[in-house]
């Protein structure tokens, strides 16, 4: 036993330094040229940021590993050199809020400053708001946590007279549980619905932090990752359903670049006036939702540059670009189709084992311990695989609803061209939702992940919390994310044809 648990280290040890190494990457193979060479401090949050959301996903499967270890003790004492997960968890999470909270606003505050002002003048203004937003926070916080910040825990009061150790057991029965015979309540099957009474106490304060922050995380969550369930997987399809057909002659090619060029020149002057208003001072509402207009313009632009280069490949390895692009797409048809798999059971299983009351089956939690019973960590692996899932469908939603509702800011991802102020906002995405993703798959997976770290956080403390009990006692997040998955496959489902209409300039094929 002891050997295994020290493999278990091991193992822990080894996944954070090549998660740290994935993250640095990322951040090489993504970020744009013109951040090459210059903003340290952001890709330093960045790298931190990305590092703490995957193993913050990743110790839900650890959590699982570790009580696995200890499965056959009479008691945990009995384990040595196992993980100390819920101190590891609380860690986790407080430098989650941190990040969250202040160290990614700072960095965003100071990136996205007046490149005309000095290094100094920059670093004030970034401190200043930080520090504002701050003392709201702490301030919010504290007096949350003075007036409701109390665990009410429901239990059964049981009570039994002292008797003298009796020389036999045989008058023990259902109906006499307990020692003396007079009526006592001293059995729970037994005991009537007065013995329940309600147990308070105080949370912890970094409890009641990891609380918050998973509530704030909870309804992006819930926003975002309901739209991504369903838009992940069918976007993928559906970019293989409007893939260009064939290569498209060179009088067309000059056809569509012109029009694009058209365009391209109109965002410019509109960009050059946004320009000229910011300069006057005019940074009103109306203003920002111009902005916010013109980039998604420009940057629907690009896709549909990069959709008329897909369909005019040129160059001496012109062919070999077609043969890739169209291998591409055949991939975007293979990953959709085992993502609508993936969805399609996420959803069911929310529906048979958190909505259905009592429910029908425990579904992919029987899936998990008999991947368990093939090889010790394939069900861990699985289990891991679905957590990161609803992470990568939280990130798809944001950029559906980011396209399509004009007051969400939209920051793409980009392979080799992504800005740093984009890199930080989406890492603070995942960093908010990752601790909603771990306690959602703790409720999803309660019967796999039972006796764990992470079920006691956000099992029992975070579900009996003054004001927000409510909202995990009556599923409302769980209700939201199915109903928004619905909705949104009833979106593509109804605004399909007129999609087709809206590209069919952007993909003419050669009959």
């Amino acid at each position: 036993m002891g050997d295994f648990n020290l493999a278990l280290v091991i193992v822990a040890v080894v996944v954070s330094v090549v998660v740290l190494l994935v993250s640095v990457y990322l951040l090489v193979n993504y970020q744009h040229p013109d951040d090459a060479n210059q903003a340290y401090f952001p890709k330093l949050v960045v790298v931190l940021g990305l590092t703490v959301a995957v193993l913050s996903i990743l110790m839900l499967p650890a959590d699982v590993a570790n009580r696995q270890a200890c499965r056959k003790a009479v008691y945990n004492g009995a384990c040595s050199l196992t993980l100390p997960m819920k101190t590891l968890w609380l860690v986790v999470y407080i430098v989650d809020a941190v990040l969250v909270f202040l160290v990614i606003p700072f960095a965003m505050f100071y990136y996205e400053g007046d490149q005309d002002k000095s290094v100094g003048k920059r670093l004030r203004t970034a401190l200043i708001w930080v520090v504002a937003s701050a003392v709201v926070c702490g301030l919010v916080l504290g007096i949350l946590y003075g007036l409701v910040g109390k665990v009410d825990f429901t239990v059964r009061h049981l009570s039994s007279s002292v008797e003298t150790f009796p020389n036999s057991f045989s008058g023990f029965s259902s109906g006499q549980p307990c020692i003396s015979s007079l009526p006592r309540q001293c059995a729970a099957s037994t005991a009537s619905s007065s013995s329940l009474t309600t147990w308070t106490m105080r949370a912890t304060f970094p409890e009641y932090v990891v609380a918050l922050t998973t509530i704030v995380g909870s309804v992006l969550f819930t926003i975002f990752g309901g739209v991504g369930i369903a838009c992940l997987p069918l976007g993928l399809i559906f970019s293989f359903v409007r893939r260009p057909k064939a290569v498209i002659t060179r009088s067309q090619y000059i056809k569509e670049a012109t029009e694009l060029g058209k365009k391209a020149r109109e965002l410019k002057k509109a960009a050059e006036a946004l320009h000229q208003e910011e300069r006057s001072g005019n940074k009103g509402r109306k203003w920002r939702k111009n902005v916010k207009a013109v980039e998604k313009e420009l940057l629907l632009l690009e896709d549909d540059m990069k959709a008329l280069e897909e369909m005019y490949p040129q160059g001496e390895q012109a062919e070999a670009t077609w043969a890739f692009t169209v291998l591409g797409y055949i991939g975007k048809l293979i990953f959709g189709v085992i993502g609508l798999i993936i969805s399609i059971a996420w959803v069911a299983h929310i529906i048979i084992y958190l909505l259905i009351d009592p429910p029908l089956s425990s579904f992919l939690n029987e899936v998990f311990v008999k991947l368990d019973g093939v090889w010790g960590l394939l069900g861990t692996a699985a289990f891991a695989f679905f957590c990161f899932y609803l992470l990568i469908a939280v990130i798809a939603g944001e950029m559906m609803l980011g396209l399509k509702l004009v007051f969400i800011t939209i920051h793409p991802m980009k392979w080799g061209g992504t800005l740093m102020n984009s890199f930080l906002f989406n890492v603070g995405l995942i960093l908010l939702c990752s601790i909603s993703v771990i306690q959602f798959c703790a409720t999803a997976f309660a019967y796999y992940a039972q006796a764990t770290a992470a079920q006691e956080i956000f099992g029992h403390t975070l579900q009996s919390l003054r004001g927000i009990k409510y909202l995990y006692k009556y599923n409302v997040f769980q209700y939201g994310f199915v109903a928004l998955a619905i909705l949104t496959l009833f979106y593509y489902a109804i605004f399909w044809n007129l999609e087709l209409r809206e590209l069919s300039n952007l993909n003419p094929t050669v009959d």
